[in-house]
């Protein structure tokens, strides 16, 4: 693996529609004699997806799947596209190109299709064009900037940084707390925020300084970061992610808590405005619409004992693994689509505008050498 430092498996097709309603919208096999996952959906989520023009991409690195969520127009029903991807992580889209962050690459793949549907209905056509291999980093969020570069979140090494046509990758900021850079995981930087195509906050389970420290600090050593000032705009949080930037105000995911919420820039408090059932990851906006990817948190010493725990029991209820989509002006749950079976956790959620039905191709089938392009 090189740095540098600047100036400071077998792919599988799965495409299902199924109907829109509480009854299982999808079910697909994995493999002979294995059990399938299911995608289940609130009665009126996908013609409400349809009336916004949009279509989603939903990253799961526990199953190695991207799941592309749109509308079946003619039929009235959700549609759902699944690549296999190793581990993959972070999204990111802009205009006809769609970026995938997996274990030891950045991937990007361009929209052959162009918006025109095609005979069989998709009116996207994901193409791989191009990747960036990194080493195993443990590459979190993912955007572009405003010159349409791709800057990630570097979570080994505790940086954000940019692609290096000589070096694994290109550090652009760390946070000031971090003494040096290493391959360490120091604060488990995980979430970025843009602004006029810049970064703009950050977010770390902690603010520590030493190999794999912020596992001491799950509970409430949580913060976000100003990316300008290396100023902390807000502490005691448990494990956020996914800061971002809608409509003047300053979203995160109060993970470990199961809080979507904003944070006030004046005071540095955190305002919960929703709890839902499950680990958060992904955040993304449709107008007044936060739309929340949920997971149902593992058995293990990173999960166990978060306030998350304490709500659900509260609640009655167990943690699911999904999207809500939630009204930011009451807080209420408007829709909601959920995977059940073999797919426990999502990692992030990205809306696809003026997309109705997307697909991918993969890399190795037949597919791939009959999708040609010529500039």
């Amino acid at each position: 693996m090189s740095i540098d430092e600047g100036n400071p498996g077998k792919v599988r097709d799965v495409s299902a529609d199924g109907a829109s309603d509480p009854a299982p919208a999808s079910s697909t096999p994995t493999g002979k004699g294995a059990p399938g996952f299911v995608v289940t959906a609130s009665r009126q989520f996908a013609s409400w997806l349809a009336e916004s023009g949009v279509s989603l991409a939903i990253s799961t690195y526990q199953s190695g799947k991207v799941f592309l969520i749109g509308s079946n127009r003619q039929a009235g029903r959700l549609s759902v596209f699944e690549r296999t991807l190793e581990r993959p992580m972070g999204l990111a889209f802009d205009k006809q190109r769609l970026a995938v962050a997996s274990m030891i690459q950045i991937t990007s793949f361009v929209d052959a299709a162009r918006g025109m549907p095609g005979a069989s209905g998709y009116d996207a056509l994901f193409v791989p064009q191009s990747a960036t291999f990194t080493a195993d980093i443990d590459i979190h969020d993912i955007t572009f900037d405003a010159e349409g570069k791709l800057v990630f979140v570097n979570t080994l090494f505790s940086c954000l940084a940019t692609t290096s046509e000589t070096h694994s990758f290109k550090v652009l900021w760390k946070p000031p707390f971090i003494s040096r850079l290493a391959p360490e995981d120091r604060c488990h930087l995980n979430g970025l925020a843009m602004h006029d195509g810049k970064p703009a906050y950050v977010s770390c389970i902690a603010d520590t300084d030493i190999a794999d420290g912020w596992r001491e600090h799950r509970v409430g050593g949580g913060i976000v970061v100003d990316v300008a000032s290396g100023e902390i705009v807000c502490r005691g949080l448990s494990m956020p992610h996914s800061p971002r930037l809608h409509e003047g105000r300053l979203w995160v995911l109060n993970s470990g808590a199961g809080e979507l919420g904003t944070i006030d820039l004046g005071t540095g408090r955190f305002e919960p405005l929703t709890f839902c059932p499950g680990y958060l990851r992904g955040l993304a906006f449709i107008g007044p619409y936060a739309l929340v990817g949920l997971s149902e948190p593992r058995e293990n010493r990173t999960f166990a004992g978060l306030p998350l725990q304490d709500r659900l029991a509260a609640a009655r209820v167990r943690p699911r693994c999904g999207v809500f989509v939630i009204d930011t002006r009451t807080g209420d749950i408007a829709h909601w689509l959920r995977f059940e079976a073999v797919i426990t956790e999502l990692y992030d959620v990205i809306t696809l505008p003026g997309l109705a039905r997307p697909m991918m191709i993969g890399f190795r089938n037949e597919e791939i050498r009959r999708t040609v392009s010529i500039e």
